[in-house]
C-alpha cells in the first residue's frame, strides 16, 4: 500500500497507478471532491491500523515452551520496528502532500466562475440595451459553444500521485450552466425572429384580405387595386424583407435547432416564399378579372361624377335658402339646420372623395366642384361659432343656479 500511494525509495520521478478513484463536482458554484481528501486520508489512516492492530491475534515463532499469557505477539515486535514505524508515518500523511496540487487542479475550473456569479438576466438586459444586431447575437452564441469545446477538451481522468480524479460530473455541470446561458441568449433571439416572423405574415395575410373582397364599386374597386399595387411594389423588395428573419432561423439551427422542432417555424423561408408566392398567383388572376370589369366601373363613375354635379349644385342652392346662415332664424334653429347640413355635406363629401380616387384610378381629369368647397368651409366656421354659442350659453344657465352668498364668499376670497 505504501508503494502505491507514496511510491517506491529512490524513484522520485516513477509515475504511480491510481489507487483512488475520487469524483470532482460542482456543487453551487464551488468544486469539490468525493470522497474528501480528508476521507481518502482517513480510509489510509484506519487501514494501516487495521493491519496492525490484526498482529495482536498473531504470536511470535518459538514460544511453544512459554505460557499463553506470556506469549509475546507480533504486534510488539512491528511496533518496535523502526522502518514499520516510518511507514506508517508516512502513509498518515501521504495525501496531505499531493493537497497543493489537487487545489491547483481545482482552481483551474475558476475561469469558468462568470457562469453563476453573473446574472444571466442583468446580463441579457444589459446587452438588448445595446440594441444588439444579427452578428452581436453570432458573437455571443459562438462564445458559448467556445466554452463548451474548452469543457470537452478537460479530460476524463487527471492522476495526481495515487489519485485519478474523476472529471465528468463536473464536466456535466460546467456544460448545464452553459447551457442555461446559450438558451436564455437564443430564446431571445427567437422571441425576435418570431415577432418578424408573425408580422411579415400577417402583412401577406391582410394584403390577401383587400385583394379577395369583391370589387362592387369605385371604393371597393380601388381598394382592391391599391392593395394589387401594393403587392407590385413589395416583389423588388420582397427578398430584403424576408433575410432577416430567414438568417436569424438559420443562426438558430446552428446553435439550437431543437428549439424550433418540430413546430409551424420549422422552415421560415419556406413558409413566407409559399404564402408570397400564392398571393402573387392570386393577385395576377384578380388583376386579370378587373381588367375585363373596366369599362363597367368606368362608366358607372362618369355617371355617378356627372349626378354629384347636379347634386352638389342643388344641395348649395337649399343651403343657401334654408340653411343656418338665413336671416332672421333664432340660433337654436340655426344651431339645428346646421347638424342637419352637416350630415348631408358628409354625404356628398364622401362620394366627392371616391369618385377622385376613381380619376385617378382611370386616369380622368378632377372634376371640381366650387359649391361644395365653398360650402365647406362656412360649415366649419358655422360649427367653431355655434359651439362657441353653445358653451357660453351652457356656462350662464350653471351660472344662474350658483346661490349669490356663495359669488360674495368667492368675490372676497379673490379680493383678499
Amino acid at each position: 500500500m505504501k508503494e502505491r500511494i507514496c511510491g517506491r525509495r529512490n524513484m522520485p520521478k516513477q509515475i504511480l497507478k491510481p489507487f483512488f478513484e475520487v469524483d470532482v463536482h460542482l456543487e453551487g458554484d464551488t468544486c469539490t471532491l468525493k470522497p474528501s481528501l480528508e476521507d481518502v486520508q482517513s480510509a489510509i489512516n484506519r487501514a494501516a491500523s487495521h493491519v496492525l492492530k490484526s498482529t495482536k491475534n498473531v504470536q511470535n515463532w518459538n514460544q511453544k515452551d512459554q505460557p499463553e499469557e506470556l506469549r509475546e505477539p507480533f504486534y510488539d515486535w512491528i511496533a518496535k520496528d523502526k522502518e514499520i514505524v516510518k511507514v506508517i508515518l508516512l502513509l498518515t500523511g501521504s495525501i496531505q502532500g499531493t493537497k497543493n496540487n489537487v487545489m491547483k487542479f481545482l482552481e483551474s475550473f475558476e475561469k469558468f466562475d462568470w457562469l453563476w456569479k453573473k446574472k444571466i438576466d442583468e446580463m441579457l438586459k444589459r446587452f438588448n440595451a445595446s440594441n444588439p444586431q444579427l452578428e452581436d447575437f453570432e458573437e455571443k452564441l459562438k462564445e458559448f459553444t467556445n466554452f463548451e469545446n474548452d469543457v470537452d477538451k478537460i479530460q476524463s481522468f487527471h492522476q495526481i500521485g495515487a489519485l485519478s480524479l474523476k472529471t465528468e460530473n463536473v464536466k456535466t455541470g460546467l456544460k448545464k450552466w452553459i447551457s442555461m446561458w446559450k438558451d436564455a441568449y437564443s430564446k431571445d433571439l427567437h422571441k425576435r425572429a418570431k415577432t418578424l416572423l408573425e408580422h411579415l405574415t400577417d402583412d401577406i395575410k391582410q394584403i390577401k384580405l383587400k385583394i379577395e373582397k369583391p370589387a362592387k364599386d369605385i371604393d371597393t374597386l380601388g381598394n382592391v387595386m391599391s392593395a394589387l399595387e401594393e403587392i407590385r411594389k413589395k416583389e423588388s423588395e420582397i427578398e430584403i424583407n424576408f433575410r432577416p428573419v430567414i438568417d436569424m432561423y438559420d443562426l438558430l439551427d446552428t446553435y439550437l435547432p431543437e428549439l424550433r422542432s418540430g413546430s409551424e417555424e420549422a422552415d421560415a423561408s419556406t413558409v413566407l416564399d409559399k404564402d408570397w408566392a400564392q398571393l402573387v398567383q392570386q393577385a395576377v388572376v384578380i388583376r386579370n378579372d378587373l381588367q375585363g370589369q373596366q369599362a363597367m366601373f368606368k362608366k358607372d363613375l362618369i355617371l355617378g361624377i356627372n349626378h354629384l354635379v347636379t347634386d352638389v349644385q342643388e344641395f348649395r342652392k337649399n343651403f343657401e335658402l334654408n340653411g343656418p346662415m338665413v336671416t332672421g332664424i333664432e340660433p337654436k334653429e340655426a344651431l339645428n339646420r346646421l347638424r342637419m347640413f352637416q350630415d348631408e355635406f358628409s354625404i356628398r363629401n364622401r362620394k366627392f372623395n371616391s369618385y377622385n380616387s376613381g380619376e385617378v384610378l382611370f386616369g380622368l381629369p378632377n372634376e371640381s366642384y366650387p359649391d361644395l368647397e365653398r360650402t365647406q368651409k362656412e360649415i366649419e366656421l358655422l360649427d367653431k361659432l355655434y359651439n362657441l354659442y353653445s358653451k357660453v350659453k351652457d356656462t350662464m344657465a350653471r351660472w344662474k343656479d350658483i346661490p349669490w352668498s356663495e359669488i360674495q364668499v368667492e368675490y372676497q376670497n379673490m379680493v383678499d
